[in-house]
């Protein structure tokens, strides 16, 4: 199925050259909140995720440190050690200020699509103002490594593969193919990706269905399948196994949100290990593998799910084959393996409220429209509110300027509005964070999220487990423990097993690499090595 084209070109190395693993490969598992580790522990397989615990170095305590925990600021961190307001990729989408328009992270019409005649490809990681750990392992190489990215989600591949990856690879679900951007360099795919695209195997998958792997009656950590609150696959009348993928349309896009997503893509990051001849030469390789399916089962059916047990066991034993692959191709030993997560989970608020406890959903469009109503009756102004994303409130500040308005007399009254809003526990001045009251460590990673020219005026902060704009299914992004705490844990090249209970940030993975690798830490890394991880390498 899968081939090996090209020879492999050996240099001499110097024998002073410090040791490093063959191949690095981080597999972020995209909405994996920390317990998922433990609460299907005994489904799990001696070799999937019990392996990792056996072998791996678990840092037990590791946390995103800035706001807000979604997809591409999480990857971003994960990479370059940094946090939002260095970095710069402030969400997945952010109103930016000099374009007056919202942005998605990666898009860039300067760039064409490789693979399909869609816009899916006009990507690049340009708005990422600051370096990856893989940059930096280019450079230390001087561009010997190779370093690539692998996700079904554009900017899970393209943030982490750098400025200077060899090539980012992502999914086109109009087309059901592994796609590029002109960016990396090339008009045409790799002839490995063309034949891994020619076996069509999103089709194959959809017709398998999806039921549960074993008996749904053993399913016994999840709530009930046939509930009110879950979304439905696209196309199907409930939210119940048996999946019927087969029936389901369009199916290109309905794979995206099964299992057999995650099996997809980790098929092609062993297409990418052996095509691309990673871990075979002489400098260290990395490969940036994320699995987006895990979020996208998430968001639609909730922590709670049978389904998202499901895709967890499932995710149990592709993790063991993908591990007996590494070990086979490039030898037990030899590669170093991380795992992490960009974000976590909040519950479904209806599923809470079903067991006594508080949670809620906020709209934020009716929010903006009411604010901007009242400011106008206020000021007979229209639309001093410009935007609201990434719990931002953006303000039109020309307008506020050439109107020759009292910008902090309107954050008052703003503030005096939102917190009428149930589920609104407060409302700051980002310009003013120092002054505000506020617990520190929700202070900082606020603060943290504060880039020039991509953050708004004054930042809405929910209470705990209340969210925005899901009338069904469930979300992520904010700065509370079931959204920031992650599960990382370290495996293979000279680690040796432990536990470690300190708190750790999510900006320390890059430090740690650019320490375990002996190269530079990325240019705006703002995280420390993980110096019991670093003590405990077996050194012999």
């Amino acid at each position: 199925m899968l081939f090996v084209i090209g020879i492999i070109h050996f240099e001499a190395v110097a024998q002073n050259t410090p040791p490093r693993p063959k191949l690095v490969v981080g597999l972020v598992v995209d909405q994996m909140r920390w317990d998922f580790l433990y609460r299907y522990a005994d489904k799990y397989s001696a070799t999937g995720f019990n392996r990792l615990l056996r072998e791996g170095y678990n840092c037990q305590n590791t946390h995103i440190n800035y706001s807000p925990s979604y997809t591409a600021c999480g990857h971003t961190c994960v990479y370059t050690g940094s946090v939002p307001s260095v970095h710069g990729i402030a969400g997945n989408n952010w109103y930016d200020y000099k374009d007056a328009r919202y942005v998605y992270c990666t898009e860039d019409s300067s760039y064409k699509t490789v693979g399909s005649t869609s816009k899916a490809g006009q990507m690049s990681p340009k708005r990422m103002v600051a370096s990856t750990i893989t940059d930096e392992l280019r450079l230390a190489t001087n561009f010997k490594s190779k370093c690539i990215g692998i996700a079904l989600k554009d900017r899970s591949s393209i943030l982490p593969a750098g400025h200077a990856g060899n090539a980012a690879y992502f999914y086109d679900p109009t087309v059901g193919k592994w796609i590029t951007s002109s960016y990396y360099g090339i008009s045409d795919l790799p002839v490995w990706v063309n034949q891994f695209n020619d076996f069509k195997l999103p089709e194959k998958y959809m017709q398998q269905n999806w039921n549960t792997l074993k008996p749904i009656i053993e399913y016994y950590e999840s709530d009930e399948d046939d509930v009110p609150y879950e979304s439905a696959l696209p196309g199907e009348a409930s939210p119940v196994f048996e999946h019927k993928t087969s029936q389901l349309s369009p199916q290109y896009k309905v794979l995206l949100a099964t299992p057999y997503g995650n099996s997809f893509t980790l098929k092609f990051a062993e297409g990418a290990i052996l095509n691309e001849q990673l871990g075979q030469g002489n400098q260290t390789d990395f490969l940036a593998v994320s699995l987006s399916s895990t979020d996208y089962v998430g968001h639609s059916f909730g922590p709670n799910s049978v389904e998202v047990q499901d895709c967890y066991m499932r995710l149990d034993q592709d993790l063991s084959d993908f591990f007996a692959f590494l070990d086979k191709t490039v030898g037990a030993g030899n590669y170093l393996f991380f795992l992490t997560a960009d974000h976590g989970v909040a519950h479904i608020p209806d599923y809470l409220k079903k067991k006594k406890m508080e949670g809620g959903v906020f709209n934020s469009a009716t929010l903006v429209k009411q604010l901007n109503d009242s400011l106008k009756a206020t000021y007979g102004v229209d639309t001093l509110i410009v935007a609201y994303e990434n719990m931002h409130l953006y303000f039109n500040n020309k307008l506020i300027t050439e109107k020759k308005l009292n910008e902090q007399s309107i954050k008052s009254l703003v503030k005096h509005w939102t917190l009428q809003y149930k589920g609104v526990a407060n409302v700051y001045d980002l310009s003013n964070l120092s002054n505000e009251n506020i617990e520190h460590s929700l202070k900082e990673k606020i603060s943290n999220s504060v880039f020039a020219g991509r953050a708004g005026n004054m930042y809405v902060m929910f209470n705990p487990n209340w969210f925005e704009d899901m009338p069904k299914g469930t979300t992520h992004g904010t700065i509370y423990p079931y959204d920031t705490h992650i599960p990382l844990i370290w495996m293979g090249w000279k680690v040796k097993p432990g536990t470690d209970y300190s708190a750790i940030n999510m900006t320390d993975i890059a430090p740690t690499l650019a320490g375990m690798l002996h190269i530079q830490e990325p240019n705006g890394c703002v995280g420390k090595p993980i110096t019991e991880l670093m003590k405990n390498i077996n050194n012999h």
